[in-house]
């Protein structure tokens, strides 16, 4: 090949070989050696380490079931997105550990976590997946306290006098 071309008519008699253009990446199914997918989620200060394999749905959170873990309806719906995206809500057992932050940021991670491992399980639920924009990290986390103020934008009260 040519290293200076001096026509486009040039550039369109190149073969794609010649051209070095990046070729669509190829994803594939990783699983280890129980059949299992993992993945780690996280949010805000919250991680959670995922396994999916295929089952009924139960989802076990720390050795507790998801309904004990988290209370509240809106978190466990915030979990099982995921899997309405894909439509494979009662396909999937998932077992999540999970440590730091609050119950808010927990079920973020585990969100996160619970989509890249349907990615890992199979590749062809990213573009769903990416599309609600659940494969992204949501990169949000609390600012520190500045010094000379009271939290981390908030100063103390001022007087004159």
């Amino acid at each position: 090949m040519k290293e200076k071309l001096d026509s486009l008519q040039e550039l369109k008699s190149l073969s794609v070989e010649d051209k070095n253009l990046p070729q669509n990446k190829v994803y594939v199914q990783v699983l280890d050696a129980q059949g299992r997918a993992y993945a780690t989620g996280k949010r805000k200060s919250s991680i959670a380490k995922v396994w999916l394999k295929p089952g009924t749905g139960k989802i076990t959170i720390n050795y507790k079931t998801i309904e004990q873990y988290l209370a509240r309806p809106v978190l466990r719906m915030l979990v099982n997105q995921p899997f309405m995206v894909v439509n494979a809500e009662n396909n999937f057992d998932v077992v999540v550990s999970v440590k730091g932050g609050g119950l808010s940021g927990q079920a973020g991670a585990i969100k996160h976590g619970i989509s890249k491992a349907l990615f890992a399980y199979n590749p062809e639920y990213r573009g769903s997946l990416k599309e609600e924009g659940f494969i992204t990290r949501d990169s949000r986390v609390v600012e520190r306290k500045k010094y000379g103020h009271k939290k981390a934008r908030k100063s103390f009260q001022f007087s004159k006098r």
